[in-house]
């Protein structure tokens, strides 16, 4: 079972706890709870899911191994619980800024000049950022303010109805959802997008089967990240640019931008590899500030 990534196995169907009923779940409360519901709740809730899903708990506790090293069990163990208390709390601020009238999250960004100084050459920009703190509703609300349309590219669910959840509540705000999967002409859309001079969301932590990716050092140790964004930047001349947001504290975000990462057509192979490299770093950089809202959950 799924719920953005989370896979909970107990002896239930796929499509029970954590994937539509889930989801629908999280929307109604979160759409139509009262504000104290929405504050409260869901870290409750995180709390559950962790208890029930004993592989995504086993990842996040050796990502916190991977990111800090060895510490006290009992002190890995608080923070994986806090992991999945704040990835519950930003995916209910995400589906409740959705409603009719919400209040919108407050969005603090730091290097924010980096994004007017990529888009200033009119060729768009492509933004890679990972699995962290409300991503999708912070870099929609702080891109938009730029009056240029976004659009986000994520992998494609094996439920759509779960996945249409998500995406409704990120389509209230103005934003394009692309799901890309087997279909090759699915990059045909981000292209155009890129050539009207439009922003392209899309994340480096996880690689799908079959997706290409390139070798880079995360953490100390080899690991394979998507070349898409490296692909896309030499074919449109879209510069990259990386962002990544944090919560701190209810519907609060703060979001870092990183400087613009620019190939050419014809880019060498190393000179993809070092520009890859870097966003690699940059990720690694910001996991380190924050290694309890990185919700890496696929994989042992």
């Amino acid at each position: 079972m799924r719920a953005d990534g989370v896979e909970i196995r107990r002896g239930v169907r796929r499509s029970s706890l954590a994937g539509l009923g889930w989801r629908r779940m999280a929307q109604w409360g979160s759409v139509y709870g009262p504000e104290w519901f929405v504050r409260l709740s869901p870290p409750l809730i995180g709390l559950v899911i962790c208890f029930l899903a004993p592989r995504p708990r086993r990842r996040v506790f050796k990502n916190l191994r991977l990111v800090r090293g060895v510490r006290d069990p009992w002190r890995d163990g608080l923070d994986v619980l806090r992991t999945f208390a704040v990835y519950a709390s930003c995916l209910a601020e995400t589906l409740s800024s959705s409603a009719m009238g919400a209040r919108m999250p407050a969005v603090e960004a730091r290097g924010e000049e980096h994004i007017d100084e990529a888009l200033r050459g009119g060729r768009g920009a492509v933004i890679v950022t990972a699995h962290t703190a409300g991503w999708e509703v912070v870099a929609s609300c702080l891109l938009r303010q730029r009056g240029v349309p976004v659009m986000i590219v994520e992998e494609a669910e094996s439920d759509p109805a779960t996945a249409s959840i998500q995406d409704a509540a990120r389509c209230a705000h103005g934003v394009a959802v692309v799901h890309v999967g087997d279909d090759p002409l699915s990059a045909l859309a981000i292209v155009r997008h890129l050539r009207t001079g439009g922003i392209v969301a899309l994340q480096v932590d996880r690689v799908r089967k079959g997706m290409r990716a390139i070798a880079v050092t995360l953490f100390g140790v080899p690991e394979m990240v998507p070349i898409g964004p490296a692909k896309i930047s030499m074919l449109t001349g879209a510069p990259i640019v990386p962002l990544f947001a944090s919560r701190v504290g209810f519907r609060r975000y703060e979001v870092d931008v990183g400087a613009p990462v620019r190939l050419v057509r014809g880019a060498s192979e190393a000179e993809v590899a070092g520009a890859m490299q870097g966003i690699a770093g940059a990720l690694e950089g910001f996991v380190r500030r924050h290694p309890t809202q990185w919700f890496h959950f696929r994989g042992e």
